[in-house]
């Protein structure tokens, strides 16, 4: 694991070795399940450690050092498919809540396995649409943060996202090449739930020069309860 050792210590964060097996295993199990499902079409040993691992990891940069280490602070990933990049975030940040979801059945039936496997705890792992999830006392506005590395637009991302944010905050997305644009597509959706365009940082890491960013949007209003709109809505009619 030299090449997310090495990523890893760019970003700040020394690597146990607990957590490197942690890693190793977490390969293993993926390679093994994506002969049985398409999990990934990224399947090399060094490949997988920088754009699957090292990539989940820099989710970090967007964090305080008072929120990774806060006691009761949540998570939540949308679109997690493979676990990325909520697992490799637990693994570093062994405390949060971590709640993972996922709409197909043998994804999730994937996330369990290699969850338990890791010895991860406090990690829930849901089956179903973003949309629908996030209409539900449980999940809607109880998380600190919410991820997606799902490729779908900003303006979508944020649909499916904020509402699962609590006043206070943030929603993370992590995007690719010249997002400018999208931005400024995405302000009115983003405003409309109740959000800010935080911050955006460009991720600078060895093999991940490819023009990687967090777009960082704070959660500052409640997020209308009309919103998230129906599965599939979103996508086809972005606000």
């Amino acid at each position: 694991m030299k090449e997310l050792i090495e990523g890893a210590r760019q970003l700040g964060i020394d690597l146990n070795a607990r957590r490197v097996q942690q890693f190793e295993l977490y390969y293993q199990k993926l390679i093994e399940w994506n002969e049985k499902i398409n999990l990934t079409t990224i399947i090399g040993y060094q490949e997988a450690q920088v754009k699957h691992f090292l990539d989940s990891i820099s989710v970090i940069s967007a964090l305080t050092k008072e929120e990774m280490y806060k006691a009761d602070f949540s998570i939540i990933d949308i679109g997690t498919g493979a676990g990325f990049p909520g697992l490799p975030l637990k693994i570093l940040l062994a405390e949060p809540r971590l709640v993972l979801v996922d709409s197909t059945a043998k994804k999730v039936a994937f996330l369990r396995c290699v969850t338990r496997e890791l010895g991860l705890d406090n990690v829930e792992i849901v089956c179903g649409r973003a949309e629908e999830i996030a209409h539900l006392p449980l999940y809607r506005q109880r998380f600190d943060l919410a991820l997606s590395r799902a490729v779908a637009s900003l303006p979508v991302l944020a649909e499916l996202a904020l509402p699962f944010c609590r006043i206070g905050g943030k929603f993370v997305a992590q995007k690719k090449g010249e997002v400018e644009q999208e931005m400024k597509k995405a302000v009115k959706a983003i405003e409309t739930l109740g959000g800010k365009l935080g911050q955006v940082k460009r991720i600078e890491l060895e093999g991940l020069s490819d023009g990687r960013y967090l777009v960082i949007i704070d959660k500052i209003y409640p997020t209308p309860e009309k919103y998230p709109r129906r599965p599939g809505v979103p996508g086809r009619r972005p606000i």
